[in-house]
């Protein structure tokens, strides 16, 4: 048997992997998908975010590969704009997930973790009140996967978590994402190296150049089911563009490349029962609105958070364990998860985005230590 088996093949996922395989655990990851596989998403790295995976010796390749993100443009409503550089020459990277993930888990199979692809997931199996891996199946395979502990990073629609009742999309807020890439020229990107956010009453726009002259493009706000919107992604996303009076001029020639992806409702709410023998991280312990950028710090850092409860059950057993990474992630992750749902209430609030647009025009020293905190500038 092996002693961890990791369902997911996403950041979180790697880097729990890495980190349990370096300290000698026998590692198994597996993924629904052929990897290298694209995924939406802003494509940014944020400073602290990056400096976890430098810490971990899990950066060199993004380094690299990555274009430098030194800052951040925010414009609101009425023309506000605000241009913000983090301090001391600290800077983020935008690359491809495609290829970030790759790397990633090219580090947890350079570690001794072993990785298997388009292996789908249907559920956790239980003994005893205690999961004891999953049933699974893929071209090649169909049965079970045993281990000592199971750690679900398999995203935010996870079998796992689901499965188990431990996971649901609550109510409100009902947001979708829909993002693609255009070709980038001086207009759709401006040749600067900052990520771009624009705020508008219910919705917002991210924007990034990334390798390969593409500008990633994505907007997010509230759609029910069935909206038309939902079922021309390419059409509402050149429809939020062009009604845009910032963004309209830029991207009224942009030549999408590949169709845009839809995702939603983004909100998963999760409660971690503490069941023995599993583990959760990244989006299947709970999803958070990609505004700010912290989706990935979360996930990278709470993978290694539950690398290390994962490490402390295989040495000394279960009691314990839950509570104390439970606790641990509240200190991590605590101030940051009042910080995105404050922004995303503001964003939600017409009179909020008006309000704070004027703040930022005539205070913008708030915007940019606001800029500098969403960055993670300084953490590792």
């Amino acid at each position: 048997m092996i002693d961890v088996l990791v369902v997911g093949g996403g950041p979180a996922g790697a880097v729990a992997a890495t980190v349990l395989a370096r300290a000698g655990a026998r590692v198994c990851v597996v993924d629904r998908s052929a990897f290298p596989r694209d995924k939406l998403c802003g494509d940014t790295v944020n400073p602290g975010t990056l400096a976890v995976l430098r810490r971990l010796n899990m950066a060199a390749g993004i380094d690299v590969c990555g274009l430098p993100v030194a800052g951040m443009r925010v414009t609101g409503e009425r023309g506000v704009a605000v241009e913000a550089r983090y301090t001391n020459g600290v800077a983020g990277r935008a690359l491809l997930r495609r290829h970030l993930d790759s790397m990633l888990v090219q580090d947890a199979m350079a570690a001794g973790a072993q990785f298997e692809t388009s292996v789908t997931v249907r559920r956790a199996l239980v003994d005893e009140n205690r999961v004891t891996g999953v049933q699974a199946g893929g071209h090649a395979f169909e049965g079970e996967l045993r281990a000592r502990v199971t750690i679900a990073a398999d995203g935010r629609h996870s079998a796992i978590a689901f499965g188990l009742g431990l996971a649901r999309h609550p109510l409100r807020p009902r947001r979708w994402a829909i993002g693609a890439y255009v070709e980038r020229n001086a207009a759709t990107s401006p040749p600067v190296d900052l990520g771009e956010m624009h705020v508008r009453s219910g919705r917002y726009v991210g924007i990034a150049p990334v390798p390969g002259g593409l500008t990633n493009v994505c907007v997010v706000k509230p759609w029910q089911p069935g909206d038309p919107a939902l079922g021309d992604p390419r059409a509402a996303l050149a429809d939020e563009l062009s009604r845009d009076a910032v963004l309209r001029e830029r991207f009224a020639g942009a030549r999408f490349v590949g169709p845009p992806v839809m995702l939603g409702p983004l909100a998963v709410d999760v409660t971690d029962a503490g069941i023995d023998g599993l583990l959760l991280a990244g989006d299947a312990a709970g999803f958070i609105d990609p505004m700010t950028g912290d989706g990935l710090r979360f996930a990278v850092r709470g993978g290694e958070l539950a690398a290390d409860a994962a490490l402390q059950a295989l040495e000394h057993g279960w009691a314990g364990v839950h509570r104390r990474l439970k606790a641990r992630r509240q200190a991590e992750f605590a101030a940051k998860w009042r910080f995105n749902r404050l922004v995303r209430t503001l964003v939600a609030s017409p009179a909020a985005v008006t309000a704070a647009s004027w703040g930022a025009r005539l205070v913008p020293a708030a915007l940019h230590a606001a800029i500098e905190y969403a960055g993670d500038v300084g953490r590792a």
